[in-house]
């Protein structure tokens, strides 16, 4: 941490705390769920969406720390959830949260953090914070919360230190679906929700969950599809039984490349087949593992709703080199350097050029590593379902 007076000892008042597996000792105000968790420190820069961030399986074992001050001040309801598996474990604020302000809301933001189990910390300097993993890299800590105040500050410096941090980790099995899902969920409008998808629609796209957002299956809805979710170890034989018009491949938590120890033979079976496939996310990564490409950690990762990307390569016509304005959450990425011959760049970060998108080539077969379903343009990724689904027969 910048800030050395964040392990001095603990001040009044202090229910809530912070351990870096540095030694670094954060102390705050707790809230949400009594209890400690271990995960990544990560930040996101995003001004709205927080309980979609909390509820985004991609934040599986991660610990968000909110760049934006005033979390939790338009409530919680049951509409703006991504999925009911496994998202971040904890955040941390800087103002204390207060009472909802919004007429979508039905509860607290403090009560829906206890009622899913997750921890908050407020009323810390998350500039220092966001600054110090901008510098040194994403931490592995433990975040804590007691009422009373009491924590056993060697016992969670212990346990932040033990933690094996998310190289190597393959946490797509812990949040993906158990069996085989008809997906029945539509667009959202103000004042009547979500809609009801068509089970009768063509085509048909066979979704393999790594641990998906759920508006990304009412977008596949949107462009026309008609969506199946499948669990992440389906395997070739039983996703062509199910005669998919097209495969999309999910977002997702955890090292690709561990992912990828089950995933890849599927997905070069699926090319093989000619079968299209559109990926997103941890399902870009795993199309450009599958052609042959190599993944990184990132020093900090890319975790907001303001990330520019920009189209590049041959095929965009007259669009070629316009900017998209993206959501991104990831802390690995695709080696640029890695991509083989067949294999074109197709979308790049104007934060620091690490590829965005590619597309393979003489396959019906793309992805992009931001999340076009998270419409921070607001439209201005919707296109990529309209290709896929419009180019399915």
């Amino acid at each position: 941490m910048a800030d050395p007076a964040s392990t001095r000892a603990q001040p009044s008042g202090a229910t809530g705390v912070l351990v870096l597996a540095d030694g670094t000792v954060v102390w705050g105000r707790g809230f949400g769920v009594v209890g400690s968790a271990v995960g990544e420190v990560c930040f996101n820069t995003a001004m709205t969406g927080y309980q979609e961030v909390m509820t985004d399986p991609s934040y599986a074992a991660q610990i968000v720390t909110f760049t934006f001050p005033h979390i939790g001040n338009v409530g919680a309801n049951g509409e703006d959830i991504e999925s009911k598996v496994e998202g971040a474990v904890g955040c941390v604020v800087r103002e204390d949260v207060t009472e909802p302000s919004s007429f979508r809301s039905i509860e607290r933001f403090v009560d829906w953090m206890v009622r899913n189990g997750k921890i908050g910390l407020s009323g810390i300097d998350t500039r220092a914070l966001t600054r110090s993993i901008r510098q040194t890299g994403a931490p592995n800590a433990v975040i804590a919360h007691a009422p009373d105040g009491k924590f056993d500050i060697p016992a969670l410096l212990e346990r932040a230190q033990g933690w094996p941090g998310l190289e190597g980790m393959d946490l797509a099995i812990r949040v993906t679906r158990e069996g085989d899902e008809q997906w029945g969920g539509g667009a959202w409008t103000l004042g009547k929700g979500y809609g009801r998808a068509p089970f009768d629609a063509k085509p048909h796209v066979v979704a393999i969950d790594y641990g998906a957002k759920d508006n990304i299956f009412r977008n596949l809805v949107k462009a026309g599809a008609k969506v199946t979710v499948v669990p992440a170890k389906t395997s070739f034989d039983e996703v062509m039984a199910l005669q998919p018009d097209g495969v999309f491949l999910s977002n997702g938590p955890g090292d690709p490349a561990a992912t990828g120890e089950y995933a890849v033979p599927v997905i070069k079976a699926l090319l093989d087949a000619d079968v299209p496939l559109f990926g997103i996310c941890l399902g870009h990564q795993m199309l450009a593992l599958a052609a042959g490409a190599k993944t990184i950690k990132m020093h900090q990762g890319h975790r907001g709703a303001n990330h520019p990307v920009q189209r590049v390569g041959e095929g965009w016509g007259e669009t070629s080199g316009l900017v998209e304005i993206t959501s991104m959450n990831h802390g690995f990425a695709v080696d640029a350097a890695t991509l083989p011959e067949n294999v074109e760049q197709t979308h790049v970060s104007l934060f620091d050029g690490t590829n965005c998108g590619i597309a393979i080539k003489g396959k019906r077969a793309f992805a992009v590593q931001y999340h076009p379903e998270a419409s921070p343009g607001p439209q201005d990724s919707f296109y990529l379902f309209e290709k896929f689904v419009g180019g399915l027969g």
